[in-house]
């Protein structure tokens, strides 16, 4: 039997340096940056997406709907508490018997590939390492991989430090997975990064 890795899309935010909401900019001809991600789990056979919404959910849905892609949509109310409440609620919705780890991704780094996501799970289907990251020359990527040991202490972690030192106490090189994949370290924040990265107007 295989193991169950469902996804996490922290699409909660503000988006206050964009301006819009990030999960509806298009990230190509064809997506968005919401859509481009559910999309690309999908193709890597993640067959559980949950996305968590905050400010602007309804812009979100609407925008989302118009795709043919299935994802499970779950409404962070405390989203101004920061990330680690919307991990929380999206740990909330997928964690159920049979589920080994998550995948964890920011809608604002929507160019990963589906090779880095395969590896970030074989990685972790090899090893059971707590903590499995793409890495590359010293920078940290996405999708992050918790296993499902760790849930507890996120779930108790402190609101202000947030999950991070979770992340840090229990990464190792066992869990490091070497990747060339630019995309799995892009962060689009803002309007002058959308536009170098994406190459369009975010107000358009």
């Amino acid at each position: 039997m295989g193991t169950m890795i469902p996804a996490v899309v922290l699409a909660a935010g503000r988006s206050s340096r964009m301006g819009k909401p990030k999960a509806t900019l298009p990230a190509d001809e064809r997506d968005t940056f919401l859509s481009r991600i559910v999309r690309t789990f999908l193709a890597a056979d993640v067959s559980d997406v949950v996305i968590v919404l905050g400010h602007d959910a309804e812009a979100v849905v609407e925008s989302f709907a118009q795709t043919s892609l299935p994802a499970r949509f779950t409404l962070n109310s405390d989203y101004d508490r920061g990330q680690l409440s919307s991990l929380r609620a999206g740990l909330a919705v997928v964690d159920r018997p049979g589920v080994t780890a998550v995948l964890l991704t920011l809608v604002d780094i929507p160019l990963v590939s589906e090779s880095t996501i395969r590896l970030v799970i074989e990685r972790f289907r090899a090893t059971h390492a707590p903590v499995v990251r793409p890495v590359n020359a010293g920078r940290h990527g996405h999708p992050i991989l918790i296993s499902r040991a760790l849930f507890d202490l996120i779930r108790a972690a402190d609101d202000e430090r947030g999950a991070k030192p979770i992340i840090r106490a229990h990464a190792s090189a066992t869990g490091d997975v070497d990747v060339e994949d630019e995309g799995a370290f892009v962060d689009i924040d803002t309007v002058d990064e959308y536009r170098r990265v994406i190459a369009l107007d975010p107000s358009a």
